[in-house]
């Protein structure tokens, strides 16, 4: 692996994922704040909105490039955009829950 072509690709998937953390948090935050009670939720310490890019699926990806390395660019841009659209889904999800 070369990591002059690969620095670009790593940036946008490490920035991808402080898109989905922070959403994740900033709706734990805010529905604590307000006391929303819900059953989907269950008995967890976070309140959480889903995504297509959860735990199991960022596992998944990181045994992917662990197993296929000279395909991280590509696999890094494709999770990068999944990350973004579970960001905004969630900011979505988010607005409408607490609104």
């Amino acid at each position: 692996m070369n990591p002059v072509d690969n620095a670009l690709a790593a940036s946008f998937l490490i920035f991808s994922f402080m898109g989905t953390g922070s959403s994740f948090l900033a709706f734990a935050i805010m529905a604590e704040k307000r006391k929303i009670e819900r059953l989907e939720y269950g008995h967890k310490s976070l309140y959480f909105l889903g995504g297509l890019a959860e735990g199991t699926e960022t596992i998944a990806f990181l045994v992917l490039i662990c197993l296929l390395p000279s395909y991280f660019a590509v696999m890094a841009y494709l999770f990068g955009v999944i990350c973004w659209i579970t960001t905004v889904t969630r900011i979505y999800a988010g607005y409408c829950t607490l609104r």
